[in-house]
């Protein structure tokens, strides 16, 4: 039947019948919260690209950590940043790692409340910023992949729930899953950055972490922002080396690919609305051109539209609250 019979404005009429038929939901249960992890006592300190974010120490995130849980979002993704840099990252791993601290000292904080995850990468740790070690002017994948699965052990023996290697190495989850379930760390899950695009959208992240590569870029590990049918294969890459869920990363400019993720995979699926498209929103919504709220609820609505299960976001503790009303 058309129109007058059919009228689809009958269920639009008011906010209740709204939420009465709408067919995407969203939860602080879908969210977690990154936060990154600095040296020093006392600190926090804003990160001036990605405002309303912070580095703590590891004596400050404690207390930052029983206000996500208190606000029903169920796990962190930690990044750390060490008190120096080396060209093997070697600041990544080892029981008294930036990484390895924090996780105890939530742990202590806040129980069994949080999952924890830990991010798994030497970007933050190495002084040429790369993700991997460099032979040559390349890095060296095979290398590499040693050092990650050190550090994923480090994290999982501190208490981690999740390790998430976002490094790009080809082979890395196969990797890591052999040295956790070598070291008696078969409960630890792996969340596997598996289809991570070489992004502009990362720049904010790059300040907040101090990774930003030296030299060069990361177009030789990460993906070319072009293919959609390559992340099919990345992903089901991982899956198949032991990946217990998968990402894609960005978020926003890829829904395409999440949706596509989504149709093929039955494994659970996160997507990470990164810093650029959070620091956007908060940038033009301080200038009056947009509604932060409206602006906020509606990227995270399109990004569980497209398929996401998971959305690692910095607007986690502000769609909360707002959930929570």
């Amino acid at each position: 039947m058309s129109f007058p019979t059919t009228r689809l404005r009958r269920l639009r009429r008011n906010e209740v019948l709204r939420s009465f038929v709408q067919e995407t939901r969203l939860s602080p249960k879908n969210f977690i919260y990154p936060l990154f992890v600095c040296p020093g006592s006392g600190v926090k300190r804003e990160i001036s690209s990605m405002p309303g974010n912070f580095h703590f120490s590891v004596d400050r995130v404690g207390e930052e950590c029983k206000e996500v849980a208190d606000l029903g979002i169920p796990a962190v993704l930690l990044f750390g940043i060490p008190e120096g840099k080396d060209e093997r990252g070697s600041g990544a791993d080892g029981d008294n790692c930036i990484v390895a601290q924090t996780v105890r000292a939530i742990r202590k904080a806040v129980g069994d409340k949080l999952l924890i995850a830990c991010d798994v990468c030497l970007c933050e740790y190495t002084s040429h910023g790369h993700c991997g070690i460099v032979k040559d002017g390349e890095v060296d994948n095979d290398a590499t992949l040693e050092l990650l699965a050190k550090a994923a052990v480090s994290y999982a023996r501190a208490g981690a729930d999740i390790v998430a290697p976002s490094d790009m190495m080809d082979g890395r989850v196969r990797a890591i899953r052999e040295a956790l379930d070598n070291k008696s760390l078969t409960q630890v899950a792996i969340l596997a950055y598996s289809a991570k695009y070489a992004s502009v959208f990362y720049g904010p992240f790059r300040e907040a972490a101090d990774s930003a590569p030296q030299f060069g870029d990361r177009r030789s590990y990460q993906m070319d922002p072009a293919n959609q049918r390559e992340a099919l294969r990345e992903i089901a890459l991982d899956i198949e080396e032991g990946a217990d869920m998968v990402m894609v990363k960005p978020a926003l400019p890829y829904l395409d690919v999440i949706a596509k993720a989504r149709q093929e995979f039955n494994c659970p699926l996160a997507a990470y609305q990164v810093s650029g498209e959070y620091s956007m929103i908060v940038a033009a919504s301080e200038r009056g051109w947009i509604d932060r709220e409206r602006a906020m609820m509606e990227s995270l609505t399109a990004i569980r539209r497209a398929g996401a299960d998971l959305i690692l976001t910095y607007f986690a503790k502000d769609a909360a609250r707002l959930l929570a009303c």
